[in-house]
């Protein structure tokens, strides 16, 4: 991913982290006030109900003793009285009347002078009481009353009286008879809400308002209070979790940052490029200077981001030797050099891939068996891999000595890389087994320059034909140097001079076009030998 889309995700990732714990905050903030609130509201509804299932069964006890009690003579004055004190003496109790073949003859209050029929009853409980609710009372003008009857007594009970002192004024109360009706509403509920909430049957939260539904024998409480109140609950429920919510979302927002700082290192994203397979390989001919022929070429690895922008080598090599990436890189080139060059390499024997190691692999011979695993069953012989170690690359001359003679008796050529940029190049030439040494470029820049490092260059070749080692000079960019190593007797050179690396397609028809130029050569020269013949 590009730098920009990293930057781009931190932000949107903080934000996030921000935004979540947040609304997570807000979310249970007014989860708890709802939930609290509902909570009471279904306490008051309970009681509700109980307190008026209890009124009901109390007023029946009372009429059950006086119903009991045959000393009294119906709607005498001691019975009118006794029925009197009762209702005075019995909490919710506001009048006892008495029936007598369905017609009620008297009351708390006294004689009935107006015969009432007695209507069928709303609802039964048990086996001797009956009951109704929203019933005016005949005398008192009073709101509408519950109606309980044992025997032949009756009592009006007023249904607000158990509820009252359960909720303030902002709650409303609403309680509904087993047979459906409305038995007592306090503070003003409305009907069609009493039904519609009464058919969910639960608790929850309905557009304004907070309710709560309790059932128990056959009676239903609704309790229903605005959410004015809900808000207010909350706000106080927010002040407790913000500061949580804050701390998490500065946590959050600082483990994302260390993150997006730690994917932005170089390390990092050097990790994701190899994880991703992100590297390519460049390759550069190699020619013979005498004929300029191309005999192979150098592997040179490449980092291809996402974006398609080439990294250089020299700006994340080192970064992959100091951290151990280095190994699985060069895994990457080889498997690339394979895939894009066997066929070639199987066609033309002559031709060789040079391949740069670095200083671990040669250490301990690991990439002996890689190459070996690489290129088994291609038809690619190991000849045609070149190795090629950096001076500091060979740090350890006794390991890698044993390294080098393996590569050498498996088939392979080895060559020493940049020579002349470390600090023992003799002994490495006078102590390890090599095929050849290649010249660094900063010392083929200074030919036929008048500098203190001019005269190196003919050291160096001089030193590789005294140990009998094939000398490569890198980074020729002129004719002139040219020239000179030719004149020098150096065997093979690249460099800009004759082709900057390219990808695999590019190489392939080079070395094609090549073959196609020599041959061109060879046509005339058999030619003019068969002349002279």
């Amino acid at each position: 991913m590009k730098r920009s889309g990293v930057i781009a995700q931190t932000i949107i990732l903080a934000v996030v982290g921000v935004l979540l714990p947040l609304s997570a905050t807000i979310y249970a903030a007014w989860t708890l006030s709802a939930k609290t609130e509902e909570d009471r509201l279904m306490d008051i509804a309970h009681q509700a109900v109980t307190r008026t299932e209890r009124s009901i069964l109390n007023a029946a006890g009372v009429l059950r003793g006086i119903d009991g009690n045959s000393s009294f003579t119906a709607c005498s004055d001691a019975h009118i009285a006794e029925m009197r004190r009762l209702t005075v003496n019995s909490r919710g109790v506001k009048e006892i009347g008495y029936l007598d073949d369905g017609v009620l003859k008297c009351t708390s209050w006294g004689l009935v002078t107006k015969r009432i029929e007695k209507l069928k009853a709303d609802f039964t409980i048990g086996d001797d009481i009956e009951a109704w609710v929203s019933v005016p009372p005949l005398f008192s003008g009073a709101d509408p009353m519950t109606v309980v009857q044992v025997g032949k007594h009756n009592a009006l009970i007023d249904p607000i009286r158990p509820i009252d002192l359960l909720a303030d004024a902002h709650i409303r109360i609403a309680i509904i008879a087993p047979n459906g009706a409305q038995a007592a509403n306090l503070n003003g509920m409305a009907s069609a809400d009493t039904e519609r909430l009464a058919r969910k049957g639960s608790s929850g939260l309905e557009n304004d308002h907070v309710y709560a539904i309790a059932s128990e024998a056959g009676w239903t409480a609704i309790a229903v209070n605005q959410q004015d109140e809900l808000l207010e609950h909350f706000q106080g429920q927010l002040l407790v979790f913000l500061p949580f919510g804050a701390f998490a979302a500065l946590f959050i927002v600082v483990l994302v940052v260390r993150m997006s700082r730690k994917r932005l290192s170089p390390l990092s994203e050097l990790q994701i490029a190899v994880r991703n397979r992100e590297f390519i390989v460049h390759y550069q001919p190699i020619v013979e200077l005498a004929t300029g022929h191309c005999v192979g070429a150098e592997a040179l690895v490449r980092w291809k981001r996402p974006d398609g922008s080439l990294v250089r080598p020299d700006l994340f090599i080192p970064l992959a030797e100091q951290s151990g990436l280095i190994q699985p890189i060069t895994d990457q080139v080889i498997d690339a050099v394979v895939k894009d060059l066997n066929e070639l390499l199987v066609q033309h024997r002559a031709l060789h891939v040079a391949i740069n190691f670095c200083a671990e692999d040669i250490r301990t011979g690991r990439i002996l068996e890689t190459v070996e695993k690489r290129i088994s069953r291609t038809g690619i012989e190991n000849r045609q891999i070149w190795m090629e170690a950096t001076e500091r690359g060979l740090l350890d001359i006794t390991e890698a000595s044993k390294t080098i003679a393996e590569a050498r008796t498996r088939g392979h050529k080895v060559a020493i890389d940049d020579f002349g940029t470390g600090y023992s190049s003799l002994q490495y030439l006078q102590s390890l087994p090599l095929d050849a040494l290649k010249i660094d470029k900063s010392f083929i820049d200074t030919i036929n320059k008048q500098t203190a490092t001019s005269s190196v260059v003919s050291y160096i070749i001089d030193m590789a034909k005294a140990l009998k080692l094939s000398v490569v000079a890198e980074g020729v960019e002129t004719k002139e140097q040219a020239d000179y190593l030719i004149e020098h007797g150096v065997e093979f050179a690249q460099g800009w001079y004759y082709s900057k690396p390219m990808p695999a397609d590019l190489f392939i028809a080079y070395v094609h076009s090549d073959l196609q130029r020599q041959a061109s050569k060879i046509v005339p020269l058999r030619r003019a030998h068969r002349g002279r013949r």
